[in-house]
């Protein structure tokens, strides 16, 4: 009896010294965030992931730090964050063609499978991208170009981003459903497209809304129709492209999310999703996102974890039946 009253007495003693300084242990987060960004400082990511950073750090009570880990489109920077410790305070700031294109287009590039690597906590926000015309092009409006590329396949051509990127793989979806031969011309980046389809250098060309929305209005150069099945909020008078018959089940949008590693507390994912879906509904943060032709979001992880199985089921049919690869 006196040995077990001995032990005891010995277990309360550490129950009484552990659950204290288990009581004060500080809840997530308590250190800053970092938030990788794949993409280089002063790009579209980068100052989409800034808009909400400061106001998601304030919400969260700890600073978020942005940092920007460029190299191999995205690879570098994402599979970074992939093999961080799954804790929070390492997470993610990216796109479609990190998430789900390059793996379909790149796979030797990609040595992690973001879609199994990481947890999707929360889309930001989405774009449309938008077809464009130089201004002397000989078709006015949709039906007019679909019957001038039908009848001259081949012929007329389109710029993007460069092979693999959303904006190739959206021209090719084009040619693939209207059953039209435009002929693509990479670009090493987009900001050059514009000057060049304003300097009659290229026919046609497919680039983000934000890239395109300033010299549509100024009437330097012609807009056939976004990508996405519906019209823009921001773009009202734009049609979608998918209003053509030909044309119907063209969809591709330009999106912006947040994600954490795979095996991230639940918990932590919800915190994160709950503050980051505050933030985005903010009036100067709306605002911002809007002014960048970003359209805010804020959807939950099973929300988001959906919409990025339907971007993988649609983009590996595309990619499955163009054979486009970017090796």
């Amino acid at each position: 009896m006196r040995l077990f009253a001995a032990r005891f007495a010995a277990i309360f003693a550490f129950a009484a010294a552990v659950l204290p300084a288990q009581a004060q242990t500080p809840s997530y987060p308590s250190r800053p965030i970092t938030l990788i960004v794949p993409y280089g400082a002063g790009g579209s990511v980068d100052a989409i992931a800034r808009i909400v950073s400061d106001r998601l750090g304030a919400k969260l009570g700890v600073s978020v730090v942005v940092e920007n880990i460029v190299g191999a489109g995205g690879a570098i920077g994402t599979t970074r964050a992939a093999r961080a410790e799954p804790d929070g305070y390492t997470l993610l700031f990216s796109v479609e063609s990190s998430i789900v294109i390059q793996k379909l287009v790149s796979p030797s590039l990609v040595t992690i499978d973001p879609l199994k690597d990481f947890q999707p906590i929360s889309m930001v926000g989405s774009s449309p991208l938008i077809l464009l015309g130089r201004k002397d092009f000989p078709a006015n409006n949709l039906a007019e170009l679909m019957k001038l590329l039908k009848d001259n396949p081949g012929k007329y051509n389109y710029a993007s981003s460069g092979v693999g990127t959303s904006l190739h793989l959206a021209g090719e979806m084009i040619n693939s459903i209207g059953k039209v031969n435009m002929v693509h011309v990479p670009y090493k980046t987009g900001a050059q497209i514009p000057t060049d389809l304003m300097g009659n250098q290229i026919d046609l060309a497919v680039l983000p809304l934000v890239m395109a929305m300033g010299n549509v209005k100024a009437g330097n150069i012609k807009a056939f129709g976004i990508t996405e099945p519906e019209r823009s909020a921001m773009a009202k008078d734009i049609p979608s492209l998918a209003e053509f018959p030909d044309l119907r089940g063209v969809s591709v949008t330009v999106w912006y999310g947040l994600f954490a590693p795979i095996k991230t507390d639940p918990a932590i994912v919800e915190k994160l999703h709950q503050a980051l879906a505050a933030v985005v509904k903010e009036p100067a943060v709306d605002e911002k996102l809007r002014a960048s032709n970003t359209l805010p979001s804020g959807n939950s992880p099973k929300e988001f974890a959906a919409f990025l199985a339907a971007e993988h089921e649609k983009f590996s049919a595309l990619v499955k039946a163009t054979g486009i690869k970017a090796e």
